[in-house]
């Protein structure tokens, strides 16, 4: 029998079954980069993405397993969808996968696949494999060097860019050294041709990411984060680098000479003290107190007149009492942060902190931790509002994010708004495009939004 023709090839190829996959991507911006990454790797070896999980015949749910309430949603999410599809083949990835590891095994006989978060891009030979009984388990040792990544989840015009990888502050309360591992940064021209590259398809805010920025190319024993930053200031072109994620022990003030000189280094600061009694602050594993955050504050809006602030605090926290909340809330007077988040601590199975018992019964104390989260949002909403107020009048340059449905009307953000976490800008215009940068005028604010118009 002779060769078969091509024509007959081509059509026996196109009636096989497209290999389809859904991904529920879960937490934080760290794992959005690393489902990113899944589905780079998975084009690349003829697997389709569906935006419908009715429509895929894998499901893969990039977990998180930072706390206990986002561990409680990975594994609803995941018994909702077996639930729902008990034909479909499921995949539980990401962090809950590779903090508890074979574990899930048997706690979770619901899935087909378990697959951890350090190589996001072998999520092909879990793929490729599922079904198989017992449930396949992959839990990769070493890190991944994928960084390509061919489809954004982020608004368009947007990208986060991981420049490392865990941590080695070992905060006494936090499991991301448990999840993450140590420090692992990547090399600077790995960042550079990355952006480089994602520069050429249009984007242009960058938001880079890490537990700790300044922290980077420590674990190669130099401090190589201004470098870094010096080496994108030398790539040409219009665009915005966000700093998100300092810490405040290690906050590296030569940055400012940076800023000064290159303008496209937002003045944008998210560093999160989580505490301001300094008693609490040894016990978090924290070196600062409320005198060297304050004036680390006050030097920032020295050296940077145009800045903007953001930072995080826990309440809750083993031992914390009354006193503590007072000294809290007087820093937040104090310190006039533009935007700030508060979250109620979680004892975490593996920190030092888990040790560590209140005199309190657990329901009292998380109840009286809740009183006083919502304290503390009330104190720090006139704050920020107070704080926004500065921006009416102002002419700035804003990314458009979506436009709202039947109106004349966009949803974007400026420079003092980092995407999904602060407050967003209602632009009137028209015409647009999602990822368009636009001149605007701010002309109200509404409680913690804007309003703004068109200069085109």
């Amino acid at each position: 029998m002779g060769p078969m023709p091509s024509q007959f090839r081509r059509s026996i190829k196109s009636s096989e079954p497209e290999k389809t996959y859904f991904i529920e991507n879960l937490g934080c911006v760290k794992n959005q980069v690393d489902a990113e990454i899944m589905i780079s790797a998975l084009q690349r070896t003829g697997w389709n993405r569906a935006l419908n999980s009715d429509d895929a015949e894998v499901i893969i749910v990039n977990s998180c397993g930072f706390i206990i309430p986002a561990k409680e949603e990975s594994i609803e999410v995941t018994l909702d969808f077996r639930k729902r599809y008990p034909e479909k083949k499921i995949i539980l990835a990401g962090c809950f996968s590779q903090r508890y590891g074979r574990e899930v095994k048997s706690a979770l006989p619901e899935v087909d696949g378990i697959f951890g978060n350090h190589a996001p891009e072998r999520i092909v030979e879990m793929i490729n494999e599922v079904g198989e009984a017992p449930p396949m388990v992959l839990i990769p040792d070493q890190r991944g060097g994928e960084v390509n990544r061919s489809q954004l989840l982020s608004y368009p015009g947007s990208a986060y860019i991981k420049i490392s990888e865990g941590c080695n502050h070992r905060c006494t309360f936090c499991a991301i050294p448990l999840i993450r591992g140590n420090l692992h940064s990547r090399i600077i021209d790995s960042v550079v041709n990355e952006i480089r590259g994602l520069l050429e398809r249009g984007v242009f805010e960058f938001n880079l990411i890490a537990q700790d920025l300044a922290s980077f190319g420590t674990d190669r024993g130099g401090e190589d984060f201004l470098s870094l930053l010096t080496a994108i200031s030398r790539l040409e072109g219009d665009f915005w680098i966000r700093l998100l994620y300092i810490h405040p022990d290690n906050f590296p003030l030569e940055i400012f000479d940076l800023i000064e000189n290159d303008k496209r280094i937002l003045p944008y600061f998210d560093i999160p003290f989580q505490h301001a009694s300094e008693g609490l602050l040894r016990r978090m594993g924290r070196r600062g107190n409320y005198d060297t955050y304050i004036n680390l504050v006050k030097e920032i809006r020295g050296k940077v007149p145009d800045s903007v602030i953001r930072s995080t605090f826990m309440v809750g926290f083993p031992g914390e009492k009354a006193a503590d909340i007072k000294i809290l809330e007087q820093f937040l007077r104090e310190a006039q942060i533009d935007w700030a988040g508060f979250f109620i601590y979680s004892r975490e199975e593996g920190t030092k902190s888990y040790a560590m018992k209140s005199t309190l019964s657990q329901r009292f104390f998380h109840s009286r931790a809740e009183s006083w989260k919502t304290s503390l949002e009330q104190l720090q909403q006139g704050v920020t509002e107070k704080m926004l107020d500065r921006f009416v009048g102002h002419e700035l340059t804003m990314i458009i994010e979506e436009a709202v449905e039947g109106e004349d009307l966009f949803l974007g953000r400026a420079y003092m708004q980092a995407p999904e976490v602060d407050g967003l800008i209602v632009i009137h215009g028209d015409d647009f495009t999602p990822g368009d940068r636009i001149p605007c005028r701010i002309i109200k604010q509404n409680g913690l939004d804007f309003e703004a118009i068109s200069l085109l």
